[in-house]
């Protein structure tokens, strides 16, 4: 069995949902059923990470171990490394980063990930879906990812990747590429902790301050990033009001 840790970010600033962690589903906060999905996975340790005093609170009651971080970091890997920098993880321990605001998150794919991690030669792992729908793979909030023959990463991109040449000649058809099958990134990451250690000291590059995309920083510094579809394919996390109430309706809230 692969021994690692999740470290689950959660910021109490939202602009769109103010408070989002807090929010009530069926009786608990969103931030305890993202918790007790992750623990129901194989991982050792499960950490709330968070720089707001209402979420560590919350967070206590319910019986998670909580660290509390600084309010200015630039990215959540920035958050992640002053975790496993605080804490003193090894440098070749793993941790699994799982979004305070996924309370359906699949246990399944938190094991998946750091499987893959600890079975590669990845500094970074994660998961993809399959795009189905023209409209996604052109979508720029839908995040692609085009892997090698041995599933580490070539590319991220909020552009249509692979590019079809002859496919696309009529963007307005809604056809797919019939040579392959685009995918998109589902944001789930293992990292090494000395991947975060790297990471934090390179600072941004150019490739990712044009792309908005964190991971664009590693691959740029030559981080292979293991990339396998997922086992299961989570359900959509709670960014808007309107997620939430889609939520509370499957959850019986």
């Amino acid at each position: 069995m692969t021994e690692y840790a999740v470290i689950i970010p959660a910021r109490y600033a939202s602009t769109r949902l103010p408070g989002k962690p807090l929010q009530d589903i069926a009786g608990k906060p969103m931030l305890q059923w993202v918790y007790e999905q992750a623990s129901r996975s194989q991982a050792r340790r499960v950490i709330i990470a968070t720089d707001d005093q209402r979420i560590e609170a919350a967070a206590r009651q319910f019986g998670a171990e909580t660290v509390m971080t600084r309010s200015d970091h630039d990215s959540g890997t920035d958050r992640l490394q002053e975790v496993v920098a605080g804490l003193g993880l090894a440098d070749d321990a793993l941790v699994v980063n799982v979004q305070g605001d996924e309370p359906l998150i699949p246990p399944q794919v938190i094991d998946q990930v750091a499987a893959n991690l600890a079975g590669s030669g990845a500094g970074i792992a994660t998961l993809s879906e399959p795009i189905v729908d023209a409209a996604t793979l052109f979508d720029p909030n839908a995040v692609k990812v085009v892997a090698d023959a041995n599933g580490y990463a070539l590319y991220f991109s909020r552009a249509p990747i692979p590019y079809s040449r002859d496919t696309f000649t009529d963007p307005g058809s809604g056809a797919l590429p019939l040579q392959m099958i685009p995918q998109r990134h589902i944001g789930i990451y293992g990292y090494r902790v000395q991947l975060l250690h790297d990471f934090v000291r390179w600072g941004p590059c150019a490739l990712e301050q044009t792309e908005r995309l964190e991971q664009l920083r590693a691959m740029w510094h030559g981080v292979r990033i293991h990339v396998q579809q997922a086992l299961v394919t989570p359900p959509p996390g709670v960014d808007t009001p309107a997620d939430l109430e889609r939520v509370r309706r499957l959850l019986g809230g």
